[in-house]
């Protein structure tokens, strides 16, 4: 036995150094002979498996197959397609009682006299301001085109230059005046909600 255990370790080595010396590389004297080289040639054991045969298909099943399709598919284009509904256009049922009504505050005959008089004095001040504002826009408009007439007159250079557009003018940003005062050291809401929406799935 330890015969033919020598006999088969002494084949693998030349084996082993045939292929290195084919492969042009010598081995390393640390590879074992049970290991040979990764540059060394390989052979694979022979593949002894047969191609799989494509199963033979019927035509007319497949053309039964083909036409159960057609009919499914003309089924789905009869049934007309379901809208998903815009609750924002939706007036939800609550709101829709007419016994939810606000009664008006009864007002004395002074407190509405009062207020009728206010409206009137209000509408003569907006009146008067709307006035003098345009008054003014149209006495700068007209000393503008005389200024800009008697620029032209003294030179064309200055009065291109005064004419062009200014492009450091915008963005503008301007805030206007609001309803109420600001309310100080006013610390505005982290902005938590719970999210109700629905999900429509077809």
């Amino acid at each position: 036995m330890s015969a033919f255990l020598s006999h088969t370790m002494t084949l693998l080595s030349r084996h082993t150094g045939a292929l290195c010396s084919l492969a042009g590389r010598s081995c390393q004297s640390r590879q074992s002979h049970w290991f040979p080289s990764v540059l060394a040639l390989k052979k694979s054991l022979p593949v002894r498996a047969e191609p799989r045969k494509k199963k033979k298909v019927d035509p007319k099943r497949e053309q039964a197959l083909r036409d159960r399709l057609k009919k499914k598919v003309k089924k789905l284009e009869k049934i007309p397609p379901e809208f998903i509904p815009i609750e924002d256009f939706v007036t939800p049922v609550k709101f829709l009682d007419e016994t939810r009504v606000r009664t008006p505050p009864q007002l004395s005959l002074e407190e509405s006299e009062r207020r009728a008089l206010l409206l009137k004095e209000w509408a003569r001040f907006k009146y008067t301001q709307n006035c003098t504002e345009m008054a003014a826009i149209s006495a700068a408009l007209d000393a503008q085109k005389e200024a800009l007439q008697q620029l032209r007159q003294e030179s064309e250079e200055l009065y291109q230059a005064a004419v062009k557009r200014d492009a450091r003018l915008f963005p503008f940003n301007h805030q206007g005046p609001s309803y109420s005062p600001p309310i100080d050291n006013y610390r505005s809401p982290d902005g938590k909600y719970n999210d109700i929406t629905k999900v429509y799935t077809q």
